[in-house]
């Protein structure tokens, strides 16, 4: 069973596994991988598990009820400079991929049931001050303040 990953570790993983699974590990469920015959590359994948914030411009909490699970972008060995334009090349399809989970817990035991080392960022619940515009205008015990325009 993969343990999660502390905060400072979650960009500093090998490309090479740090263990194969073959069907021999403790605890109740079987790896899909030793199933499924997937390439060892895909075994050894670290994933970043973490509730996606609102955007900014927002108002609504749309999407803030879910998690999400993304696939850390694997280093300079697996990629390539397009000589054409010169961009940043990779063969790696998992890294344009996420998943989406109802719970904390759901993505948890996808990742372990995968095989895949795991980082679990905690959220950040936000603090709401109400606020009104007839705040402006409420008296106060403090000294009048004087503002000068011109």
């Amino acid at each position: 069973m993969a343990a999660p990953l502390s905060a400072p570790n979650r960009r500093q993983f090998s490309p090479v596994p740090k263990y194969v699974l073959d069907g021999s590990e403790e605890g109740d469920t079987l790896p899909a991988a030793v199933l499924s015959g997937a390439p060892v590359d895909l075994q050894a994948r670290t994933v970043w598990i973490f509730r996606p914030s609102k955007a900014a411009t927002q108002s609504g909490d749309w999407h803030a009820h879910e998690w999400r699970m993304d696939w850390d972008v694997q280093g300079k060995g697996h990629r390539w400079e397009n000589f054409l334009m010169g961009w940043q090349s990779s063969g790696d399809s998992m890294q344009a991929t996420h998943l989406s989970f109802k719970s904390k817990e759901d993505a948890i035991h996808f990742a372990e049931k995968q095989g895949y080392e795991y980082f679990v960022q905690e959220t950040q619940e936000r603090k709401f001050v109400p606020k009104a515009y007839a705040n402006n205008f409420m008296h106060t015990s403090k000294k009048l303040k004087i503002v000068h325009t011109k």
